[in-house]
């Protein structure tokens, strides 16, 4: 039952681009863990930029040997 938590800053998306995330993440999941469209779920979470390092850098790098792919951006200490 894999669930995909997308955390980003705060935009609009319209209904073609969420059914493109939709279909493209659903895709790699379902192809990567072998299993069936029905047991995925996707849920976007909108995160001001001024709370982005305490919200998200700060989980990343706690929890540093979860992370599939590090962002250019974050520059460990």
């Amino acid at each position: 039952m894999p669930h995909i938590h997308i955390r980003h800053y705060p935009r609009e998306f319209t209904a073609e681009q969420l059914r493109a995330v939709d279909e493209a993440v659903t895709a790699a999941v379902t192809k990567t863990f072998a299993t069936g469209e029905d047991t995925v779920s996707i849920s976007l979470e909108p995160i001001r930029p001024e709370d982005w390092e305490e919200q998200v850098l700060s989980e990343m790098a706690a929890r540093r040997e979860l992370l599939v792919k590090r962002p250019g951006y974050w520059k460990e200490s």
